[in-house]
């Protein structure tokens, strides 16, 4: 909202600066985002008459007038469309700095000489208007300095509205916040005794088809008058703000509507078949033209004001082409109504056409202010284009709703506020800002709410009204009275941080992601109809089609993280996310469940050098280390991978591992299948994942911290290179020997696994480098020998396995 601060004062009366003003508003509520002078760098421009106009010798687009300076004749060379002989216009002597920071020198443009620049409003920073050079009135003093004969000395302050002040969409709105921290009171342009228009004797009928749509219209009709260009004081204030000057009656409307807030609209009376108005919705396939020349096609749920044939206008937004107010008008219809914010809000994104109006009627207008800007517009039109306002008018109210009345507690405002209120000065704050109230008691205040205050609904939205008014700033501050306790040591909490940055460590990102998913995730992972995680919760409002249900898996989730990363090209991917899923059970709250989903995809280090092993793709042993990892640092031992006869649908059965404690299943690892992949549009990279609960992990004992001396003796590693069932897992063995109890046996790695003819079909070859110790003695070689032995007797009992011959 844009207004001048001497165009403010004309309604209230103040005595601050343009900066003083805006800290104020802004310390009301009400952010001002800038502040212009409306003169600034405007020295040297001067009032000039074009004598005459030539065309130029050289350009099609340019010609050559001469101008009265008011000091001589100055050759001028020109491209505005709208530049004529006798025009009075604005002319930027040399040596002016433009707004833009440029100079004006003389210069020939084309081959002809130019002593300085024919403006437009735009150029000058005074206006958006920037079709042709300005057209002043005659009665400027030629050769006067623009700024004063403008009257330019004024200030433009725009404020950046939120939605639910459109009360503060007009000047007078503005004034009613000034008026609340300086005292004053608004003085209203009209201040005369609203007529009743009861529709009688006049040659013009209105009928209402949607009163919901269009609670109120009110009509008036003014004959006679005769268009012409507004007076200079009338298009200042539009400039000042923006708005491009038309016609002495367009004008008017727009102009009151930013004085006010009440949209206008002005119709040519004569153009109106059968001198009649309807509101009335769409009807399928219609069509209309707006003032824009665009020709719309609307939808049956858009509000239409019609005539006897079709439709003039779009309610709320833009007028039709078809009863534009013209240079001919001489009988002009004006409306004033107020429309349903919804219906205005979705006509104009379905059209994609914003307007004041609309921006105005979407937020909410004062259905009880429409005959006061009415009678504004009736009465300037009269003043300024002439002709006689035709007795009485039409207004039809039959939405028209009651003002609400709530009741406001002068305890409970009190209480909030921290402040010792009385109801005499809670009723004189209301005052201040045109809201009226009566006390009923020492505790109690009836406040009716005005129609132009559509953001205050309950006693509470009046109280913060309080608080504003008061200004936060002297609200006291105090510590809060409350008694201090600790929260509950949530076992779970710490382990998510514990688990978060060991992932962390292990170079994995977190991400995060909604609880909610979509039913076909679910067939994109492979799930059975029936399957568990199907049974889900849900939701009566999702935020989106693709998060209809609470998740009962994370899986989805972070597989479209990985996607999304690779259609942007970042294929090295390690991420995590720590989070919820939700089980259904029965009527009552869902089962929740906190779990870790880890996901690896891409080179295994990507930031190794070029040519390292690091450059080669992630795979199932990464992911299977990353697990190992994690349960070390947690000290879960008793936490297993075991293989899995059944791996889930969505898993690479061949690279899975499941994960258990205490012989229940947590979570697992491996790889994701190639089906389900394809699935979620993932083509040819290689996914690897971690789903484990941290619930089941949680009421974990982790292993008690052991110490021990550093070794005295040294150690002895022997090899055993074994065959054993090919699908026996090859980690098991290391799990046997570990077990065996043998106190000498201190570590056991796999270092080779080989498959090839010289091994017998359905077999492989499992190397295990054993390391032997004894921690008070140095071992001979018979004794190892011995143990040795026992270990190869103790695979092959387990597995079926003997010793691999050379």
């Amino acid at each position: 909202m844009k207004f001048t601060v001497n165009w403010l004062k004309k309604y209230i009366d103040f005595d601050l600066s343009g900066n003083e003003l805006a800290d104020r508003l802004t310390m009301a509520g009400l952010e001002v985002d800038s502040i212009q002078s409306l003169c600034q760098k405007l020295d040297g421009v001067v009032v000039a008459r074009v004598i005459d106009v030539s065309p130029h010798p050289d350009a099609d687009k340019l010609v050559l007038c001469n101008v009265d300076t008011g000091k001589g004749i100055s050759r001028i060379v020109c491209g505005a469309p709208n530049v004529t002989a006798g025009m009075v216009t604005a002319l930027a002597t040399p040596g002016t700095i433009m707004p833009g920071g440029f100079k004006i020198k003389p210069a020939k443009i084309r081959g002809a000489a130019s002593e300085g620049m024919l403006c437009s409003a735009r150029e000058l920073g005074i206006g958006e208007d920037k079709s042709g050079i300005m057209n002043l009135p005659d009665e400027f003093v030629i050769g006067s300095p623009l700024v004063d004969a403008l009257e330019l000395e004024d200030t433009v302050v725009e404020v950046d509205l939120t939605p639910n002040r459109p009360d503060c969409a007009s000047v007078i709105g503005i004034g009613r916040e000034v008026g609340s921290f300086t005292g004053g009171r608004i003085s209203h342009p009209v201040d005369w005794e609203l007529p009743e228009l009861d529709g009688k004797g006049v040659p013009f009928k209105v009928e209402i088809k949607d009163s919901k749509g269009c609670p109120r219209y009110s009509a008036r009709l003014v004959r006679g008058v005769r268009i012409a260009p507004s007076p200079w004081w009338l298009q200042k204030y539009l400039l000042a703000v923006g708005l491009r000057p038309i016609s002495n009656v367009v004008d008017i409307t727009n102009f009151v509507m930013l004085e006010y807030g009440q949209p206008l609209h002005a119709f040519d009376f004569s153009l109106l078949a059968d001198s009649r108005i309807e509101v009335r919705k769409a009807v399928p396939g219609e069509k209309t033209t707006t003032l824009d020349g665009v020709e719309r096609a609307l939808d049956p749920e858009m509000l239409l004001i019609c005539d006897g044939k079709g439709p003039v206008a779009v309610a709320g937004v833009m007028g039709g082409g078809n009863s534009e107010v013209s240079k001919t008008t001489t009988d002009v219809l004006i409306e004033s109504a107020c429309f349903d914010p919804v219906s205005i809000r979705r006509t104009s994104r379905q059209l994609n056409l914003a307007t004041d109006s609309s921006y105005r009627f979407e937020r909410g207008v004062d259905p009880q202010g429409t005959l006061r800007a009415l009678e504004r517009a009736v009465h300037l039109i009269v003043e300024l284009a002439g002709g006689e306002a035709v007795p009485g008018g039409v207004d039809v109210k039959d939405g028209l709703q009651e003002l609400v009345r709530l009741t406001l507690r002068v305890s409970r405002c009190s209480k909030l506020l921290g402040l010792d209120l009385t109801a005499e000065r809670i009723a004189k704050l209301l005052a201040s800002i045109e809201i009226e109230s009566v006390i009923r008691d020492d505790e109690t205040l009836e406040v009716t709410i005005p129609g132009f205050r559509v953001d205050l609904e309950r006693e509470v939205d009046l109280i913060e009204e309080i608080a504003r008014l008061i200004g936060y700033n002297d609200l006291p501050t105090s510590l809060p009275n409350v008694p201090l306790s600790f929260a509950d040591n949530e076992p779970i909490r710490d382990l998510r941080k514990r688990v978060a940055a060991v992932m962390t460590a292990q170079g994995f990102n977190e991400a995060i992601n909604y609880s909610f998913v979509s039913e076909k995730h679910f067939a994109m992972m492979g799930l059975a109809p029936d399957h568990l995680a199907r049974k889900t919760i849900r939701l009566m409002n999702p935020l989106a089609e693709d998060q209809s249900v609470m998740r009962t898996m994370m899986l989805p989730g972070i597989i479209e993280n990985v996607r999304r990363n690779i259609n942007y090209q970042s294929p090295d991917i390690r991420l995590f996310e720590i989070g919820k899923v939700f089980i259904p059970a029965g009527d009552g709250q869902p089962d929740e469940d906190t779990r870790l989903v880890a996901v690896m995809s891409g080179r295994r280090h990507p930031e190794a050098p070029v040519f390292h092993y690091g450059q080669t793709g992630a795979d199932f042993f990464d992911v299977k280390a990353c697990v190992e990892n994690l349960l070390t640092e947690l000290r879960l031992s008793g936490v297993k991978m075991v293989a899995e006869k059944n791996p889930p649908e969505y898993v690479d059965g061949a690279s899975y591992l499941a994960i258990e404690a205490a012989g229940k299943n947590i979570g697992g690892c491996g790889r994701m299948s190639a089906s389900c992949l394809k699935a979620f549009g993932i083509k040819e990279a290689e996914v690897f994942f971690v789903d484990l609960s941290l619930s089941g992990v949680s009421g974990l004992t982790p292993d008690a911290k052991s110490f021990k001396p550093l070794d005295r003796f040294p150690s002895v590693q022997w090899d055993i290179a074994m065959l054993i069932p090919e699908d026996a897992p090859s980690g098991e063995i290391i799990r046997t020997i570990m077990g065996s109890n043998e106190p000498f046996v201190v570590k056991a790695e796999i270092f080779d696994v080989y498959r090839g003819d010289t091994i017998e079909t359905g077999f492989k070859s499992v190397a295990v480098a054993v390391t032997y110790r004894d921690p008070s003695a140095t071992l001979e070689d018979e004794k190892v020998q011995k143990i040795h032995q026992k270990m190869i007797e103790i695979i092959g009992s387990r597995f079926g396995g003997k010793l691999r011959e050379a």
